[in-house]
């Protein structure tokens, strides 16, 4: 199975033994969304809500953490998730959830999972399987293990200032980058993190929500100011959108990767952290 599926392939798919599709859905607050009410009311058939929102680490000092092994694994029983089964990841959310939901389940040694390119906005404009209800398939065997992704921690990205030995690319829109524009989240600084770059995750998609073709993608990131024969560390608001760009390069075959967990709401809240406003590098 590819890292992304098409429609076609799940519809193609779906049923088969082995085969578990999750709802990765989230909301930023100012959406005024509820990912699981929305759920119950329609999703693809078969699907389980994975409830990415509460999959964090409460007690890691970093905002919104990514949950231990122990938690994610605790989480994949309860959906029902077995050692060795398949997943498909989708979601119906403006900041791409799914690409954070990815990442965790790699991290955790998921060794093949995928997301669904296009989410249910494509599913649902193509008339596929659609249904209501809670979703229970019983309790899973699953167990975390050490998988792939990497996550940089605030002290590491301090250490980093100067050589800049990772590139640092922020997913973020290019006014709360520039600091025209304002943190939503209060106490929370204008600007990013001194010698980063500016790729606004959503520029990596096309019009109808899928990915971008492969020399789209490098095209992006190339016009960003990132070398792509480099280590890079991706970094956003709160670690969601910084997934997307995860991703995209995974799919341009790049995993000298890393994700900045904590990013703005960590670095913007602590006044000690400099910060950049403006283009950047």
């Amino acid at each position: 199975m590819d890292s992304l599926v098409s429609t076609d392939w799940l519809a193609a798919h779906l049923g088969d033994s082995g085969l578990v599709v999750l709802d990765a859905s989230a909301h930023l607050p100012d959406a005024r969304r509820d990912a699981r009410e929305e759920f119950a009311a329609a999703h693809i058939s078969g699907a389980r809500f994975l409830d990415l929102s509460t999959l964090i680490d409460p007690d890691s000092p970093v905002p919104a953490a990514v949950p231990t092994g122990a938690q994610f694994a605790e989480r994949m029983q309860a959906l029902g998730v077995h050692d060795g089964d398949r997943l498909v990841i989708y979601d119906d959310s403006a900041v791409k959830t799914s690409a954070r939901a990815w990442f965790i389940a790699r991290m955790n040694g998921v060794k093949e999972v995928a997301i669904l390119d296009g989410g249910l906005g494509k599913w649902r404009a193509e008339g596929r399987p659609i249904e209501s209800g809670a979703a229970d398939a019983g309790r899973g065997d699953f167990t975390s293990a050490r998988g792939h992704g990497t996550v940089r921690l605030k002290a590491e990205m301090l250490a980093n200032l100067g050589h800049l030995r990772e590139q640092v690319v922020d997913a973020r829109g290019r006014a709360r980058f520039t600091g025209e524009e304002g943190d939503f989240r209060p106490n929370i600084a204008a600007g990013h993190i001194p010698g980063s770059r500016n790729l606004p995750y959503n520029l990596l998609f096309q019009h109808d929500g899928t990915f971008c073709r492969p020399q789209n993608l490098r095209r992006a990131f190339e016009s960003s100011g990132i070398d792509l024969d480099k280590p890079v560390v991706t970094t956003c608001g709160g670690g969601v959108t910084a997934a997307v760009l995860l991703f995209a390069l995974h799919l341009l075959g790049k995993d000298d990767v890393a994700l900045y967990d904590g990013s703005w709401s960590e670095w913007g809240a602590d006044p000690a952290t400099p910060k950049e406003t403006g283009v950047g590098a």
